[in-house]
């Protein structure tokens, strides 16, 4: 199968697998929201706050660069995958040893220490089989995590549904995110044997060469964390749980669709790093071509959550939280910069320009967390929506920088006005016809947002063609 029609094939059974998931994500949320209540909802994104801080201190960057060396020419694949398998093993066994530090350390009641400690046995599972998944992105079978992640999503809606049935409480809840994750780790490692045989290997002159390669990515995981998650954390021990549970509302959403932008960088950064110092010309037409789609898909989300955002919030999480709704209105500009920084990270990644992107996280993440520490005190969750959006476009705006000053990456915007006129009617559409039930607004304008795509041309026959049935 071409290169191109295979990377076709993956996008669109992942999106499909990925957008099921997304939705059971947000049903998920919504027996969530309603079984545990605001308070209730800021303890549950307390907990996993704290699950994204045990992923930044002990990522090591070895996601990111395992999936970089086994798409290099000639890579020796299984000794590369063994010895990261077993590095991340060993590193997620640490957050056993963390978890009560932190507990001990932050004042948390019974119920939140519970719950970190839970999470904590959760990120053995998950941190290890999603190391696994470069194997999958080098050889083009992403569609294979994309599943697995759903019905390990499907597993964690049961036993979320059983617990709200049953009264189980808070820690049940908890406890299905243990469940999906040990799910997806054991179907993920099996499937990944068919194509590596992964084992684990103690080659302590490789560990130390590529921990010396991968450390710069392992600490921008750390300073994203910083500026990604520590509002969260910020915002419970400033303003409490009321706050944490109406901003992460919102945030919860927003959360759920950055899979897309991460999954199509995902897919194409073995290309980026085959390319990058071989094929200059195919390596900028295969960014700016990522860049095209990730705004084709932001325009609609801004405009459609812009005027829609009540209804969004109300049926996700129920007439408690709409209050949420303008903090959602903040976080989805929040979100269109997440895609750009995501192509531009990786765009510097696969040059080996790892350290000079720790440089420039490292930059937002300080810059994040002052800017909250002023915000939160006076605007609480709409000040650490607002600090949100700045810091990602100031990811953006440096990493573009970056990419184009020491990589020469030509960026371009061609095409893009076509989208946006085709947004600006699919606004208008929703300003005109604001009284139309949720359903009839949604399909309606996606509706109009089409046909002005195909109106313009902003999306031409010969770029569809070209990438179904390239040679």
């Amino acid at each position: 199968m071409a290169i191109a029609r295979k990377i076709a094939y993956n996008v669109a059974v992942s999106t499909a697998a990925k957008i099921l998931s997304t939705v059971l994500a947000l049903v998920n949320i919504g027996f969530i929201t309603r079984y545990l209540g605001v308070n209730g909802f800021g303890d549950y994104a307390t907990v996993m706050a704290f699950f994204s801080f045990f992923g930044a201190i002990l990522d090591l960057g070895l996601y990111s660069l395992s999936t970089r060396e086994i798409s290099r020419r000639n890579a020796d694949e299984e000794k590369i995958m063994s010895n990261v398998f077993t590095l991340r093993v060993l590193s997620a066994l640490l957050v056993l040893i963390v978890a009560p530090i932190l507990i001990w350390i932050f004042p948390y009641g019974e119920k939140v220490e519970k719950g970190i400690f839970i999470i904590a046995v959760s990120y053995i599972f998950s941190s290890s089989y999603m190391v696994l998944n470069g194997i999958f992105q080098k050889n083009l079978r992403m569609d294979k995590v994309s599943i697995t992640e759903f019905f390990g999503k499907i597993l964690q809606v049961i036993f979320v549904v059983l617990a709200v049935k049953n009264d189980w409480g808070f820690s049940s809840i908890m406890a299905s995110v243990l469940a999906s994750s040990a799910f997806s780790f054991l179907v993920v490692f099996i499937l990944g044997r068919k194509f590596i045989k992964i084992k684990m290997a103690f080659d302590w002159g490789y560990w130390k060469k590529f921990l010396k390669m991968s450390m710069p990515v392992g600490i921008s995981a750390v300073v994203t964390f910083a500026y990604f998650k520590m509002d969260t954390i910020l915002l419970s021990v400033m303003k409490g749980s009321e706050a944490v549970g109406i901003y992460n509302m919102a945030y919860k959403i927003i959360e759920n669709i950055t899979f897309f932008p991460g999954m199509i960088v995902g897919l194409i950064l073995p290309l980026l790093s085959m390319y990058v110092f071989s094929d200059r010309r195919h390596f900028n037409k295969v960014a700016n071509e990522t860049a095209k789609v990730f705004f084709l898909i932001v325009v609609p989300l801004i405009t459609g959550v812009i005027f829609l955002a009540e209804d969004i919030i109300s049926i996700i999480g129920g007439g408690e939280f709409v209050i949420s709704a303008n903090v959602l209105r903040i976080l989805i500009f929040a979100l269109a910069f997440i895609f750009f920084g995501n192509l531009f990270n990786s765009i510097l990644i696969s040059a080996n320009f790892q350290k000079k992107l720790m440089y420039v996280l490292s930059f937002c993440a300080a810059f994040n967390i002052v800017l909250n520490l002023i915000l939160i005190p006076i605007y609480s969750y709409d000040g650490a929506a607002i600090v949100s959006v700045v810091t990602e476009f100031l990811v953006v705006l440096l990493s573009a920088y970056l990419a184009s000053k020491d990589l020469d990456y030509h960026f371009s915007t061609r095409g893009w006005g076509r989208i946006l006129v085709s947004g600006i009617a699919m606004g208008v559409f929703l300003y005109l016809f604001s009284n139309l039930n949720f359903v009839f607004s949604f399909f309606g304008s996606v509706f109009i947002y089409g046909i002005f795509l195909w109106l313009t041309s902003a999306i031409t026959v010969k770029e569809v063609r070209s990438l179904l049935f390239a040679k």
